[in-house]
């Protein structure tokens, strides 16, 4: 199993990419980060009792208006599965399109069943939940935008 590393300003998150349940978002996923995409961008919405989000090339500006719009250029196509959307699931964040997804993440930090088979789920945190459950607590502003940079500062495989 592939191992994505996300070293942060608050330490550093791991999960394994779950190939056998969204193949094509894992190989983008995998493609965005061999080509050095999520570096240097942030968890720019958080929502305590549910998830960080990220993965949005609009984060590494200082206009917070477009934050959350951003992208590779394309979308993928949707891979719902049976996997719950439990706590430590990495799933890909959307618009209202299902088929919308393209680059922004986001990891669950309490159980959210409400989400599955609406987004897709492919990958499982394996280290640093503790790492999530602090950037979860950072303070936010009303738009769930953290007053504080959380910054990925750099993205891996292994």
């Amino acid at each position: 199993m592939t191992t994505v590393n996300i070293e942060t300003n608050h330490g550093k998150i791991s999960f394994g990419l779950l190939r056998e349940l969204a193949p094509e978002t894992v190989r983008n996923f995998e493609k965005l980060t061999k080509d050095g995409f999520y570096d240097g961008t942030l968890f720019h919405r958080i929502i305590p009792g549910f998830m960080i989000q990220g993965g949005d090339p609009n984060t590494k500006t200082n206009n917070k208006g477009s934050w959350g719009m951003g992208g590779p250029g394309y979308n993928i196509k949707a891979e719902f599965s049976s996997r719950s959307h439990l706590r430590g699931i990495v799933s890909m964040a959307r618009s209202s399109d299902p088929n919308s997804a393209g680059s922004q993440f986001f990891i669950v930090t309490s159980d959210s069943a409400f989400l599955d088979r609406e987004y897709t789920v492919f990958g499982q945190v394996t280290e640093g939940m503790d790492i999530a459950d602090k950037i979860v607590k950072v303070q936010r502003d009303r738009n769930d935008c953290p007053l504080e940079k959380v910054e990925m500062i750099r993205v891996t495989l292994e």
